[in-house]
């Protein structure tokens, strides 16, 4: 039996002001009041909220530095100096990459290059190797995306060598800037740009954006990136508000109308060709398939630049020829195949480990450890470990003679401050509240894993340790029209700080023939009726959750609450129930 979950109804929105909205706006109060809830209570964050408009995106130049780093760039291209594009091996930085690397070919830049550190080798960031690959090919610039924030010391090293840095990243910096020509960082605190959740590739937009403010170059040309940097909002989960809410709306549009080549390919691949692509088609099938790349460990070659590990996914993804884009899609793909492969055997391995050890059933963490398990995919299996567990979960490997991991966390439970009560135990460690990466000596495992559950036992909430549905608001079937459809899809695109509502509608029953699909029986498909007047029956599909399977085919009354999305099938588009929880009522 599956761990029951608490279901969580959200403050509702004032009444009066709901009232208002509804009714000056024609919008259904169910909808105002999911307004009213997300801070979208005035008529003109109304307009900004369901009219994205590219004007309002901030002035690039607000952001420290700007005016150095557009000056800097201009200096190179106006002098034919050799530029290198240099960034983190995730959909964030290879995506940030690529559009950089675009633009500068798109502007007449011939003498230029890309690079991407291999998480194996060289790890995340800037790295030594990177800097002397730019030596040695005659780079006199690197542009540094999504890293660079704490690379101090590669600065300098790059400094002596004669080579300089542009830094555009969105991490947190340390307690010293780096000696970089220009450092763009919204989370700089001596940095007052109006918005600093952008991701990687925001950041590296916001640079081209810049430039072409200063060169006189029009808006229209530099649109044909944006479906790359929707893919990086969405893939490296920034929240969906304020100028990444612009950027991703406009995006999804370059996305579903015109992609460029490699993201065409990954969107044939998927089985996405003629769907309306959607944020969560870019989390959970566009974004794996290019991280894929960076995951699995690979032999570089000598020049740096061939068609593997996370250069790949830059590959795919400035790629003109459609043919050569296959290729690589193709490639990549394979790629993420034997990706789920490892991660589906590690798991398993680690769910043996934990039913093998007693002692974990009374923690209130996980910590697992197996030298032989691969680097890339730790993170992954952390997270499918929580899916079981629920809770705060390490999982450790070897690399390089450093017992390295990925940490992942449970919804109110701040896990860096955790792996910070271990600093002493760590070579290295960052990250935020809910992910972090951590390396330390083999000697260290031991401590590591009483110090971090101690931790945990300490300061964690019970209820924290018990799955939560958070619930917008209930619903009747009855009032799922195809005007509240309508309102409701133009409040994509859904994602942190603006996520896909959750509804709860009671004591329905299943009409018709409830089934249990998937290759292993494990998704349950249904019709769902509530009787109220007038009788409203809706399809619904409850991923992973076949346990009330008897008593729904029984017709017996359940509680449910879901997502709302929309289901294609034959050229028809209807509305689809997604369960997130089933309740039987007795």
């Amino acid at each position: 039996m599956p761990t029951q979950k608490r279901w969580v109804l959200k403050p509702q929105g004032d009444p009066a002001k709901v009232e208002e909205i509804a009714t000056s706006t024609g919008i259904p109060r169910v909808l105002a009041n999911l307004l009213v809830q997300r801070g979208i209570d005035t008529s003109d964050k109304i307009s900004r909220f369901f009219s994205p408009k590219l004007s309002d995106l901030h002035d690039p130049f607000l952001m420290k530095d700007m005016d150095k780093a557009v000056r800097r760039v201009d200096e190179a291209v106006s002098r034919g100096e050799k530029i290198m594009v240099y960034g983190d091996y995730d959909v964030d930085g290879t995506t940030a990459v690529a559009l950089v690397y675009t633009f500068l070919r798109q502007i007449g830049v011939n003498d230029m290059l890309f690079y991407i550190p291999d998480r194996y080798t060289e790890g995340y960031g800037i790295s030594k190797l990177g800097v002397d690959y730019a030596k040695r090919n005659g780079v006199g610039l690197i542009i540094a995306l999504d890293c660079g924030i704490k690379a101090v010391e590669k600065v300098d090293y790059a400094n002596g060598l004669g080579i300089d840095f542009i830094i555009c990243d969105h991490h947190l910096p340390g307690n010293q800037i780096p000696n970089a020509v220009a450092v763009l960082d919204p989370k700089r605190p001596d940095d007052n740009y109006p918005f600093d959740e952008l991701s990687g590739c925001g950041v590296g937009f916001k640079l081209v954006q810049g430039y072409s403010l200063m060169k006189g170059i029009p808006f229209e040309n530099i649109a044909n990136l944006l479906d790359l940097v929707a893919v990086s909002t969405a893939a490296d989960i920034v929240p969906l508000i304020g100028e990444n809410r612009i950027l991703a709306h406009y995006g999804l549009k370059k996305l579903n109308e015109n992609p460029r080549k490699g993201l065409q390919s990954i969107i044939k691949i998927c089985g996405l060709e003629g769907h309306k692509i959607t944020i969560d088609d870019i989390v959970f099938k566009i974004g794996p398939r290019i991280n894929a790349a960076g995951r699995m460990a690979v032999d570089r070659e000598e020049d740096m630049t061939a068609p593997s590990g996370g250069h790949a996914a830059v590959n795919l993804l400035v790629e003109r020829n459609e043919n050569l884009a296959d290729e690589f899609g193709t490639f990549i793909d394979s790629s993420n195949q034997a990706r789920k492969n490892i991660d589906r055997s590690v798991t398993h391995e680690a769910h043996d480990y934990i039913r093998n050890h007693p002692e974990y059933a009374s923690m209130k963490s996980t910590v697992v450890y197996n030298p032989k398990w691969m680097k890339g995919i730790v993170g992954i299996v952390a997270s499918r470990l929580i899916e079981t567990y629920y809770r705060p979960t390490v999982v450790l490997t070897m690399s390089n003679g450093f017992v390295t991991g990925s940490a992942r966390s449970v919804p109110g439970f701040d896990l860096y401050q955790a792996v910070e009560s271990c600093a002493d135990l760590l070579e290295n460690f960052g990250g935020h509240m809910y992910a972090a990466g951590l390396t330390m000596k083999p000697e260290n495992v031991g401590e590591f894993m009483r110090r971090f559950n101690d931790y945990v036992e300490r300061n964690i909430d019970p209820n924290m340790l018990i799955p939560q549905v958070e619930i917008d608001s209930e619903l009747l079937f009855s009032d799922i029209t195809p005007a509240f459809r309508a309102t409701l899809e133009a409040f994509q695109p859904f994602g942190p700080g603006n996520t896909a509502p959750v509804f709860v509608t009671r004591g329905v029953s299943n009409r018709g023939d409830a089934k249990l699909v998937g290759a292993d029986r494990e998704h349950l498909r249904m019709d769902l009726t509530q009787k109220q007047k007038p009788n409203t029956t809706i399809a619904a599909i409850a991923f992973q959750q076949p346990t009330y399977y008897e008593w729904i085919r029984g017709g017996k009354p359940i509680d449910v609450c879901y997502t709302i999305v929309e289901n294609h099938y034959r050229g028809k588009t209807s509305p689809q129930l997604r369960i997130k929880d089933i309740k039987p009522v007795m």
